[in-house]
């Protein structure tokens, strides 16, 4: 199975706002950001263009907002699954969350195992890295994100 190349900045919600809205503001700066592939990079590429910094900041602004918009509408959905009456809906999250620690953890220490002819190729390791440090900190920012909100409203 061949994997998909990540969709483009260009290409995502974030992106296709931004463009349009740098194009309009100054065309140079639309062509400034054509070659960016993060919304950090975009952030960069704006903060280095000679535009005002008046539009630097309203383009800025347009990134931040979509991404909390984006994060927002995550948080919602994971509240909603906790509401839920299906179990595996109020479950999913830590099940992939333990599945993560568990083929992780055995696959490293397979690796290191000299007797083992297991081996963790880079482009897998990369892979295991990046899928972790998003299952957890989705778990773990989510479930922090929800304790606040929770606090705020029984607060405020």
């Amino acid at each position: 199975m061949i994997m998909s190349d990540k969709k483009k900045f260009k290409e995502t919600t974030i992106g296709k706002l931004l463009f349009g809205a740098a194009s309009m503001i100054n065309p140079a700066l639309g062509s400034v950001l054509n070659g960016v592939s993060t919304p950090q990079e975009a952030l960069a590429a704006i903060g280095k263009s000679k535009i005002s910094n008046d539009d630097k900041i309203k383009l800025q602004q347009m990134i931040y907002d979509q991404q909390n918009k984006e994060m927002e509408a995550v948080t919602a959905r994971w509240e909603s699954d906790q509401k839920s009456d299906s179990w595996m809906a109020k479950n999913v999250r830590p099940m992939v969350l333990i599945w993560c620690i568990v083929v992780f953890s055995l696959a490293g220490i397979l690796d290191s195992i000299d007797n083992v002819p297991f081996t963790i190729g880079v482009t897998w390791n990369d892979t295991f890295e990046k899928v972790m440090m998003a299952v957890v900190l989705a778990y773990f920012g989510g479930r922090s994100s929800e304790k606040a909100i929770d606090i705020f409203k029984k607060n405020g």
